[in-house]
């Protein structure tokens, strides 16, 4: 039967006791990890969320009743225990911090019973992830993820000195909003004294945070729960957290200074890690041209190759067709991989494709310099060793080409070398290698909508240059974004806004808006700009991809408290799920069945 704690007040997290509290008498509490009967003496490791303590029961020292309340302890038994702190009586155990102690326990209360868990609570569980998620309240008590949410808290704690230093102010933003779907889909809630009308949950707090600088604020930050109705992936969540920020009267190197010294004092407090400063920084056309990605992994090389202008003349049909589409013909040197086998380049041959790719072209360069080649009877031996010097190639390495559009072509070889790397064990996760992409594109072409869009939102800044271009050619018009890239992953981005009325009309005017649906969209902001407006720009991180990066960890699930799986719903609470009829009611909603579920359901009777 539960006890409780009868005036008990806990002295010490377990791992808060060391060789220095040796002879105090304290007082501990937690679960039960595991209880060792060994006849007359019990062992018993206590958890908490600071780590583990052995306990240590002897009937003489605790007295009959406390020494029958400890054989029944099983795993996960909540317990208060008394007792005095000593020498560790067996071997020193130096896996664990308290591994030189024990407490040898007078008073045991059981606080609460516990049935079995349906998994070992333990370090890096082998455990379904679906069956952890369900039972997440169990899950939560691994200390692997237990450590994991601790940093997050810990890394939290220290982005708001940091930014408090620099002179932010933490302001939180409305989560009940204005839809303005220009990007992904909003989360709409509907309004009960509004009936037909719906506010949307906040893809970011982008248009509140540029009022705050009209406002006069200066430096705002928040950290931000943001939610997006997306399909879902190791790295994206339909609810997530930003580190946000705004800054008035600055330019690029203003944001991008606040947030190296950012970068550089969390990793340096939260893990030890020293970021180099300044990061170095590449335009997105380089990024492109070197890594196929505008996110570059620069942990390892393997870096693409132009080589159009050395198969323009060739034989090759792959080649030659898709510059004369005003496509090009790039590579990558697999160096050390000739000898990989046919099947294993097949199987990089359909990957390629998932990505876009008709097909790889390859060549192998044997030992003795000769080559193996998918496509060398269609070039002469001169095109093909000017191909290998092009690509650095020697015995021994692999040489693999795409030819396509631009786009395909970087999609395909971008995506191609991560494969490799991976296979090859080339991505260390203990290495932290920071690049600042700049200078993006600020429109890109939707086929679907048959339009320009914006590459980030309809507020970032053109480059002073490119201003004159935007009537011209649109396309050509770089961005004054930004965005910090760590390992391959995109950990935040910002850009410079538009302040200026003239050139936020020209950009909707691109973006295809007319003044009136602008108006309607977004004109609280454009009212507000009346009034004066200062130059402002801004940052937002990712905080659960920051987490998942500084703990190692494979998805960012395992650095979110409750997390959502891949259709967005959560496997604890079983939500989304029905609601009462009443509810709908009252917001004026009625659930229609479509004609493909009522011949579903005619079907099955």
């Amino acid at each position: 039967m539960a006890e409780s704690m009868k005036g008990l007040h806990r002295s010490h997290r377990c791992t808060e006791i060391s060789t220095a509290n040796i002879g105090e008498t304290v007082t501990v509490m937690g679960w039960v990890q595991k209880s060792r009967n060994k006849g007359g003496i019990i062992f018993v490791d206590l958890r908490d969320r600071s780590g583990l303590l052995q306990l240590i029961f002897e009937e003489a020292d605790c007295g009959g009743e406390n020494f029958a309340k400890a054989e029944k302890l099983r795993s996960e038994f909540v317990i208060a225990a008394v007792g005095k702190v000593e020498a560790r009586s067996g071997a020193v155990n130096e896996n664990l911090a308290t591994g030189a102690i024990e407490i040898r326990v007078k008073d045991l209360r059981i606080l609460s019973e516990a049935q079995t868990p349906p998994f070992p609570i333990e370090v890096e569980s082998k455990t379904k992830e679906e069956i952890r998620l369900k039972y997440r309240f169990l899950d939560l008590r691994r200390p692997d993820i237990q450590s994991k949410l601790m940093l997050r808290s810990k890394v939290a704690t220290k982005v708001r000195s940091v930014l408090a230093e620099e002179g932010f102010l933490e302001i939180e933003t409305p989560i009940l909003i204005k839809s303005t779907p220009e990007g992904a889909r909003d989360y709409l809630v509907p309004s009960r004294v509004h009936q037909g009308k719906f506010y949307a949950l906040p893809q970011s707090p982008q248009l509140f945070k540029q009022l705050l600088m009209c406002s006069g604020y200066d430096r705002y930050f928040q950290i931000a729960k943001c939610f997006r109705d997306e399909d879902l992936r190791a790295d994206r969540q339909p609810e997530f957290t930003q580190i946000d920020m705004e800054m008035s009267f600055v330019d690029v190197d203003d944001v991008i200074q606040v947030n190296e010294k950012l970068l550089a004092e969390v990793f340096k407090d939260a893990i030890g890690v020293d970021v180099p400063l300044p990061i170095p920084r590449m335009t997105w056309q380089e990024a492109m041209d070197r890594f196929g990605s505008d996110k570059p992994d620069t942990r390892f090389g393997m870096e693409l190759k132009d080589v159009s202008r050395i198969v323009k003349d060739c034989g090759f049909g792959v080649f030659t067709g898709a510059l004369e589409n005003g496509g090009s013909v790039r590579g990558i040197n697999a160096e050390g991989q000739g000898q990989m086998p046919r099947k294993k380049i097949d199987a990089l041959v359909e990957f390629a494709k998932g990505f876009g790719a008709k097909g790889l072209a390859y060549l192998s360069i044997n030992e003795d310099g000769t080559y193996k080649s998918s496509f060398a009877k269609f070039m002469t031996e001169e095109q093909l060793k000017a191909l290998v010097d092009a690509m650095g190639g020697k015995p021994g390495d692999l040489l693999l080409f795409a030819a396509d559009k631009n786009k395909v072509v970087w999609d395909v070889l971008g995506n191609l070398r991560l494969e490799l790397a991976r296979n090859l064990g080339l991505l260390k996760k203990d290495q932290f290698n920071f690049l600042w992409v700049t200078e993006f594109p600020l429109l890109e072409w939707s086929e679907e909508q048959n339009r320009f869009v914006a590459m980030h939102h309809p507020f970032t800044m053109p480059m002073d240059e490119d201003l004159d271009k935007i009537d011209t050619d649109p396309g050509a018009v770089r961005a004054k974004a930004y965005d910090i890239v760590l390992n391959g992953t995109e950990l935040g981005g910002g850009s410079v806004r538009i302040f200026q009325a003239d050139i936020q009309e020209k950009m909707f005017e691109v973006l295809g808006f007319t003044k009136e649906q602008a108006q309607e969209r977004f004109g609280f902001l454009l009212d507000a700009f009346k009034y004066g407006v200062p130059p402002h720009a801004g940052l937002a991180y990712g905080f659960d991809r920051l987490m998942m990066l500084m703990t190692g960890a494979d998805s960012i699930r395992e650095v979110i408290a409750f997390p959502k799986v891949k259709d967005a719903s959560d496997l604890m609470t079983n939500a989304p799920d029905v609601v009462d009829p009443v509810q709908l009611d009252e917001l004026g909603i009625a659930v229609v069945e479509t004609e493909e579920e009522a011949g579903e359901e005619i079907k099955e009777s």
